[in-house]
């Protein structure tokens, strides 16, 4: 009897330390999201990369490897960044960039605080903040009421409230690779921007805009910071890999060959199907009705 006791006691023990086990994982996963840019995997975007450079404080200033270089706002552009926010930012996002204006609550807009320097700089130059209106559901893309310099500016003013990642990205192109570049923006990104770049619409009135004609720097900062229905790509997607998304953006899909011919606007192989079929199917019966008048 003792022995059978202790036998059940020792399996019962096994099975609790057994089912503890996926609970304590998500508990981990759990404090991990709310790091948002944090991540394991080397050279992925923060500073957890091949090269890192610190300034006299300690402080990173730049990091990166061969295929991105994240580089932090000059902290001398803060003064002009505080007074270019208060101009053009504050009524929305609040005097302390916490998303509570001064006629507001708190929650009525998006807080900045701890967001880093890529997101700040992406929303303004392309041209969706300031806001033309702030009760849009989705900010659009616009042509930037904000120069790149009064942005870095905004950026490095934000970012200094409370210092984060990623920073500013420079992709180096140069190395590159199309090929896969197609292959990872297939699996990553035609979901939602279809497989020409066009775009397409989501749920709730949302929708994926165009990659026809963003700049390099601007679809790197739009995959490591995930700006609004846009998942953001971290640990999952290597420097690397997101520079051969950027290079086949600019390259295949900004300036598609059209090797088989007429492109008609990129439309995809479906509506160019339908078009081919529609062309093909009225000339014959044009032909047809021709045909069957002269016999007559």
């Amino acid at each position: 009897m003792i022995g059978s006791f202790f036998k059940r006691a020792a399996l019962l023990t096994i099975l609790g330390v057994a089912s503890a086990g996926p609970l304590v994982l998500f508990a981990q996963g759990a404090d991990a999201a709310k790091q948002p840019y944090q991540t394991g995997r080397i050279d992925s975007g923060t500073p957890n990369s091949t090269t890192v450079v610190k300034d006299s404080k300690g402080a990173v200033v730049s990091y990166g490897n061969s295929s991105i270089t994240y580089n932090a706002p000059p902290t001398s552009l803060i003064g002009l960044g505080r007074a270019l926010y208060m101009q053009n930012c504050a009524s929305c996002h609040g005097t302390e960039a916490n998303g509570v204006p001064a006629t507001g609550s708190s929650g009525s807009y998006p807080a900045l605080v701890g967001l880093g320097p890529a997101t700040v700089d992406f929303w303004i130059t392309s041209g969706r903040m300031p806001a033309a209106d702030p009760r849009a559901v989705q900010a659009m893309r616009h042509v930037q009421k904000l120069t790149d310099s009064q942005a870095l500016a905004i950026s490095s003013w934000v970012n200094s409230l409370a210092p984060s990642y990623p920073y500013i990205p420079t992709p180096n192109l140069a190395t590159a690779n199309v090929s896969n570049g197609a292959a990872l923006f297939a699996l990553n990104c035609a979901a939602c921007h279809t497989i020409e770049g066009d775009g397409d619409a989501l749920a709730s009135n949302t929708y994926a805009p165009s990659l026809r004609n963003i700049p390099a720097v601007q679809v790197v900062e739009a995959i490591r910071t995930g700006p609004a229905n846009m998942p953001r790509f971290t640990g999952n997607l290597s420097d690397s890999q997101v520079n051969d998304i950027v290079k086949y953006v600019t390259t295949e899909i900004q300036h598609p060959n059209n090797p088989g011919g007429l492109g008609l606007g990129g439309l995809g192989p479906v509506a160019e199907g339908f078009i081919g079929l529609a062309l093909g199917v009225g000339g014959l019966a044009l032909f047809g009705f021709w045909v069957g008048e002269r016999d007559e």
